[in-house]
């Protein structure tokens, strides 16, 4: 077998061939999607899809995703015409991928199984889900899931209801109006009794609202809470522009008298 020919100086040639003779690339289509299946759907497959055209096809492959586009004359099996349409023929633990671009509608959408919702954008502006007067929220969340990459805009009322399970927040942006019903006007409202500190119940267990690298805008607070979860663990960074909040909404500890 001959040796790889090291080119004198820089070695630029190799490096610039190093990414096609890697050994992943060898493999077929279905072993790289394989793989891809079992990355995490943020970061991991997010940024799988972006090193090369071929990663981008598999990573995004409908096998791995269901898609939200605008409407097409040939709907290609695991698109979608709006996110009600994907949320209700997702599968438990299935990931959603909303298509940059455009305007989606987003209300009084009930999720009761696992999901992660993100936008397809490369920033969470690209990707922006509108809730119209008159809905309670965008999204209301009965199970664990995740939503990423996204803004949600609600004209009045709240972006994201909490009803139960773990609810992760990455990289989004929440836009509530300021005006003239603040108090109607929440980014975020979980509604969550927790589980009680000294008769813990099984449906409540674990519920929680975790926040990162997220800006939040309008409202007269970021969040209302019930039942026994409480904002927690605060910090808030500032840019130029904006302020990127990560926080927690979590149970609240209390002490045991003796």
């Amino acid at each position: 077998m001959a040796k790889r020919r090291r080119e004198d100086g820089s070695g630029s040639a190799v490096a610039a061939s190093s990414s096609a003779a890697s050994p992943i690339n060898n493999l077929d289509d279905g072993c790289l999607m394989q793989i891809f299946s079992f990355l995490s759907p943020i970061p991991d497959r997010y940024n799988t899809a972006l090193v090369c055209h071929r990663w981008h096809y598999l990573a995004c492959h409908p096998r791995l995703w269901l898609r939200v586009e605008r409407p097409m004359k040939n709907i290609e099996p695991g698109v979608f015409p709006n996110v009600e349409a994907a949320i209700s023929a997702a599968r438990p633990g299935d990931t959603i991928l909303i298509a940059a671009g455009g305007n989606h509608v987003a209300s009084n959408i009930q999720i009761q199984k696992p999901l992660c919702i993100m936008g397809g954008g490369e920033l969470p502006d690209d990707t922006i889900l509108t809730c119209s007067r008159g809905s309670d929220s965008a999204l209301e969340f009965l199970s664990t899931c995740k939503v990423a990459n996204l803004t949600i805009r609600a004209e009045l009322g709240c972006c994201l209801l909490h009803r139960s399970g773990k609810l992760t927040i990455e990289g989004c942006i929440l836009q509530c109006e300021e005006n003239p019903l603040d108090y109607l006007s929440f980014p975020i409202v979980s509604t969550a009794s927790g589980c009680g500190a000294f008769t813990p119940s099984v449906k409540g267990h674990g519920d929680c609202v975790t926040v990162a690298r997220t800006r939040i805008e309008g409202g007269a607070k970021a969040v209302r809470t019930s039942g026994n979860l409480v904002l927690q663990h605060v910090r808030a960074i500032y840019s130029r522009t904006s302020i990127f909040f990560w926080f927690e909404v979590g149970e609240q500890q209390v002490s045991a008298k003796a």
